[in-house]
């Protein structure tokens, strides 16, 4: 027997946090993050540790507290300077034919389905609804990324092997009947 706080412990009882999170827990969290419009959420409890955090749409970003950055990668997208506030960087106009393939969950985007295999996807390729185009891994799971439309691949905005977060764009495909 353990003790904790001077009180008997049974060891054998483990505590709700103490498990791997599977795929659908972490699903409702990253949903919580868009209907709370948080950018950040974290988490410990008992030697458990989750972190997740998305990038904020700029019309969003027009009062933000001063929080140190806790993720480097979303430093480099910071609002806030010093406690300073930003002003937005005009918005460039968007080419209303593209259509951009966005991430639906935090992982590590992939371009093929093993280091050694050709890319799913590359520029200037046709793809179809329901295609296979990248790989995000995901809390050791890998999951298939599909073209939801028919079109031609114009950018790939992402590298192989780099993380990306939820709502990032992945690709633009210019759409075709």
């Amino acid at each position: 027997m353990n003790q904790k706080n001077g009180k008997p412990v049974e060891s054998g009882k483990e505590s709700p946090f103490s498990s791997k999170i599977d795929y659908e827990e972490l699903k409702k969290l990253i949903a919580l993050l868009e209907e709370k419009n948080l950018s950040q959420f974290e988490l410990e409890v008992e030697g458990f540790k989750i972190k997740l955090s998305r990038n904020v749409p700029s019309s969003a970003n027009l009062v933000s507290s001063v929080i140190p950055a806790i993720n480097p990668l979303s430093a480099a997208n910071a609002p806030v300077t010093n406690g300073e506030i930003v002003s937005p960087t005009p918005t460039p106009v968007e080419d209303k034919s593209l259509h951009y393939i966005t991430s639906p969950m935090v992982g590590t985007f992939y371009r093929a389905p093993s280091p050694t295999s050709p890319p799913f996807v590359d520029i200037g390729d046709t793809v179809k609804k329901g295609q296979t185009l990248c790989i995000i891994e995901a809390m050791k799971l890998m999951n298939e990324i599909e073209s939801d439309v028919n079109g031609i691949i114009t950018d790939i905005l992402v590298e192989n092997g780099k993380p990306v977060e939820y709502g990032q764009k992945l690709f633009a495909v210019k759409v075709s009947g």
